[in-house]
């Protein structure tokens, strides 16, 4: 894979080898269900954020407006697909030659990172191979007359080491650490996949890299509709900062923490955002 990176926006991939038929059928599969009457969907609907497969309409952060999502699961695809929609009927399929292709791409790309970290290529190849994969379907309507007028979805950093997203079109803003709280818009490049870099992966690189923040403005001119593919380690496994990147001018920065721990953190971040990260962090003092 090839990548771009930008201060800017982050990573973008191309030359990544996920087939052009696997993201054109995955965007196809999403509009199809997201097009599906509200009954239909509705049997996905689950309060449960431990679900293996949610749909819901809306968030409870009283930011985010007008988006409608679907998440589920799906590494080992054979585990995880039989509890997907059947409907669409072509969609267990189109989304799981689609997730395949990202679960390979993803531990190709933290070959890559661990390596820039000066960490051995194959650190996480097993944990990632056996690890977690979960995918986040939005939908998200045309907004209105004014550019960044409506927020699509809150601002955030995603959990795992890195999210792979695939979009239809433009929405995604990113905005970084230094930035003064300045948004920029991440261009939809056709045939391109956007990266996240995720919480545990600053956790792991002891904050040589940070998580990006990230929102979706609801695009002036059409429905967009983004998949993304949070990689991480399994479930209940802690992730810690590695230790060849701690030492006496290093001291560790974050304590250990998993997936689980992940979503025990959310209920008590509703309406008081931040990042799951910053709880993790050790006090200097």
């Amino acid at each position: 894979a090839a990548l771009s990176v930008q201060k800017r926006i982050g990573l973008q991939v191309v030359n990544h080898g996920v087939s052009k038929s696997a993201m054109d059928d995955a965007l196809e599969a999403a509009s199809e269900f997201f097009d599906m009457p509200a009954e239909r969907k509705a049997a996905f609907a689950c309060a449960d954020i431990r679900s293996p497969v949610r749909y819901d309409t809306s968030s409870k952060d009283g930011i985010s407006k007008a988006r409608s999502f679907l998440k589920h699961y799906a590494n080992p695809l054979d585990h995880w697909v039989d509890s997907w929609p059947t409907q669409p009927a072509t969609y267990r399929k189109k989304m799981g030659t689609y997730a395949v292709e990202i679960q390979r791409l993803s531990i190709q790309l933290m070959g890559a990172i661990v390596q820039g970290l000066g960490l051995c290529p194959m650190h996480l190849q097993e944990k990632l191979g056996a690890g977690l994969q979960f995918m986040a379907l939005n939908n998200y309507p045309q907004g209105s007359s004014r550019a960044g007028d409506t927020v699509g979805l809150a601002p955030h950093s995603d959990i795992g080491f890195i999210t792979i997203l695939l979009q239809s079109s433009p929405g995604l803003e990113v905005t970084h650490h230094d930035d003064g709280g300045v948004w920029t818009p991440v261009p939809a490049i056709p045939g391109a996949l956007h990266v996240h870099l995720g919480d545990h992966l600053e956790v792991l690189s002891n904050g040589r890299l940070r998580s990006l923040l990230h929102r979706a403005i609801l695009n002036t001119d059409e429905e967009r509709i983004s998949i993304a593919s949070i990689h991480g380690a399994a479930i209940d496994e802690k992730v810690g900062c590695a230790e060849e990147l701690v030492d006496e001018r290093h001291p560790r920065m974050y304590r250990e923490s998993s997936f689980h721990d992940f979503l025990d953190f959310l209920p008590t971040n509703v309406k008081a955002y931040r990042r799951f990260v910053e709880t993790l962090k050790i006090d200097s003092a």
